[in-house]
C-alpha cells in the first residue's frame, strides 16, 4: 500500500525518519521498475538544525521545494557527482527532510546493476545515498515530485520491525553544522526477516 500524504505531514520528522525504515521505495523509471527496502535514513529538521540546507531559514533555489508541503521529493546534487534523494516533510514552510541513506534491493535487480555497473548484488554496494539514488534512477529530474503521484513513491508491505534493534547516532559529512552534527539523527535497522 502506498503511503498517503499523511504520513508526511506528520510533526515529528525525527519519528518519520524512523517509521520509514522497512518502508519500500520505489520508481519506475524510464519504464524500469525498481524497489528496495529503506534500511538507514537521516532527519534534517529544518531552520533550527545547523546541518539542514534550510538553516537560518535560507531559501534558495535549491531549498525552495523543502518549504513545500510533506510528500514530495527533494533531490539535489552533492558534490558535483551524487545525487541524494530526500523526502520533505511536515507542514507547509516549515522545510524539514528525511535523506534515504540504504536500501535492500527487492525488485529490479537487473535495472540496478545495469545503472551502477556491476555484475553481482552486493549488499554494501547499496548502503550510501549516493548510491542509493544511482541504482534507483533518481535524479534532480525527479526533484519536486509527488510521493503519491508519481514516478517514485513509497509503500509499506508490513514488513517487521522491532523498534528495540534500530540504531540513533551522529549523522555523516557534516562536520560543518559544529554541535549539531553530534545529534543521533541517523536511524539505521538492518535485522531483516523477510
Amino acid at each position: 500500500m502506498k503511503l498517503s500524504r499523511d504520513f508526511y505531514i506528520q510533526d515529528d520528522t525525527l519519528k518519520i525518519a524512523q517509521q520509514l525504515l522497512g518502508k519500500i521505495l520505489c520508481t519506475k523509471i524510464d519504464g524500469k521498475y525498481c524497489s528496495g527496502v529503506i534500511c538507514e535514513t537521516e532527519a534534517y529538521l529544518g531552520a533550527n538544525d545547523k546541518a539542514s540546507h534550510a538553516h537560518r531559514n535560507r531559501f534558495t533555489e535549491r531549498t525552495k521545494i523543502m518549504y513545500a508541503e510533506g510528500g514530495v521529493a527533494y533531490v539535489y546534487l552533492c558534490y558535483g557527482i551524487h545525487h541524494l534523494f530526500n523526502i520533505v516533510t511536515g507542514k507547509s514552510g516549515d522545510p524539514q527532510a528525511v535523506l534515504v541513506r540504504a536500501i535492500v534491493p527487492i525488485e529490479g535487480k537487473e535495472f540496478m546493476l545495469e545503472r551502477r555497473n556491476q555484475q553481482k548484488l552486493k549488499p554494501k554496494d547499496y548502503i550510501g545515498p549516493g548510491k542509493v539514488s544511482q541504482a534507483l534512477g533518481l535524479s534532480k529530474a525527479q526533484n519536486g515530485l509527488s510521493l503519491t503521484e508519481s514516478q517514485v513513491w513509497i509503500e509499506d508491505r508490513e514488513i517487521n520491525v522491532d523498534s528495540s534493534k534500530i540504531t540513533a547516532s551522529a549523522r555523516i559529512g557534516i562536520d560543518y553544522a559544529e554541535e549539531d552534527a553530534e545529534l543521533p539523527y541517523r536511524f539505521q535497522y538492518f535485522d531483516w526477516d523477510f
